[in-house]
């Protein structure tokens, strides 16, 4: 395995990485957490301003290296955790914050990194995992069952022709196990129906919807921005650049129906009187990369960035979040 385990062979291309921090205006003394540190950009920024401090989470491995340097760096002022962002109040204890980052999705990093198995271009083993999980995408594709594989396949990467993916990926793996990225990539191809007109690579899709079950990445946004906006202090700013639809919609839910400028947070729920909002009124504004922007860095073509100011209330905990969103939280539940 070609493992990158120095600083140099890190190549990584942060998003929006002026308007993250703008939003963010690092003052002297402000506590910083960079929930998925990647090449470490977002936290290397932060850290030019004086006496700011930061905490770099990331679930990969193979950033502890890059992190270790900056730690290194700046002694008393950096520190870094090989932990899930979804863990980022255990980490940060007896702490507010005065900002907190998530960069969801891939990472150039990840993508780029051929024997991880994100790439369509891999010729490697299905793996799929951006570390601390539990399963790879081999063991999905081979030994779930047909129904599970429709669900995932249509839920998580809103495939139509899902059904008929996984009509060929049962059909394939009766004759021989399903082990590198091109053995489902050909049974993708050849079941998609043609579609002239759409420039999206067919094996998009599925391949999204492997890759969130693997990493439960809707359980992890979930708990992460819960968790994220307890240690938040009154007037900090949560910041999140999302990359596919299931993402803004839980995002986009969480703030607006969280947000002091509801009188309701959910007009299926009982009224309330703004006690429970954690945030202050929601703008509802998008920020997306610039056209020389996606030309640098094509993958950032689909983020877009929302952020919201937590206000003055006692932490609520949002259920209405995980009732909105329980299809899902149900479905990266499933296990053989």
């Amino acid at each position: 395995m070609n493992n990158l385990t120095s600083s140099s062979e890190l190549s990584h291309f942060p998003v929006m990485l002026g308007e993250v921090i703008k939003i963010c205006s690092p003052r002297k003394d402000g506590f910083y957490i960079d929930c998925t540190f990647g090449g470490g950009s977002y936290s290397k920024e932060l850290l030019k301003f004086p006496k700011t401090n930061v905490v770099g989470l990331d679930r990969d491995k193979f950033v502890i290296s890059f992190a270790r340097d900056l730690e290194k760096k700046y002694p008393n002022r950096f520190s870094f955790y090989h932990k899930r962002f979804s863990e980022v109040d255990n980490v940060v204890k007896n702490k507010t914050v005065d900002g907190i980052i998530f960069d969801l999705g891939l990472s150039s990093i990840q993508l780029n990194n051929l024997e991880r198995g994100f790439s369509f271009k891999s010729k490697k083993t299905l793996d799929m995992s951006m570390g601390l999980s539990a399963i790879s995408a081999e063991e999905v594709i081979n030994n779930y069952s047909e129904q599970e594989l429709k669900s995932i396949i249509k839920i998580l990467g809103e495939e139509k022709d899902g059904s008929r993916i996984v009509k060929n990926i049962i059909k394939t793996r009766s004759i021989k196990r399903i082990v590198k990225v091109s053995q489902l990539v050909e049974i993708i191809e050849k079941s998609k129906r043609k579609n002239y007109s759409n420039k999206i690579n067919p094996c998009t899709k599925t391949f999204q919807a492997l890759r969130i079950f693997v990493n439960k990445e809707i359980t992890e946004l979930i708990k992460g921005i819960i968790n994220g906006t307890k240690i938040l202090k009154p007037g900090g700013k949560i910041l999140i650049i999302s990359f596919h639809s299931i993402e803004d919609k839980v995002v986009k839910f969480f703030f607006n129906n969280f947000s002091s400028s509801r009188s309701n947070p959910s007009r299926y729920f009982p009224e309330n009187d703004n006690t429970t909002s954690l945030f202050d009124k929601y703008k509802n504004k998008i920020f997306t990369p610039s056209s020389e922007e996606v030309k640098k860095n094509p993958p950032s073509r689909s983020a877009k960035l929302r952020y919201a100011i937590r206000n003055k209330n006692k932490f609520c905990y949002p259920d209405e979040l995980e009732i909105k969103f329980k299809k899902y939280l149900d479905l990266e539940s499933i296990h053989v």
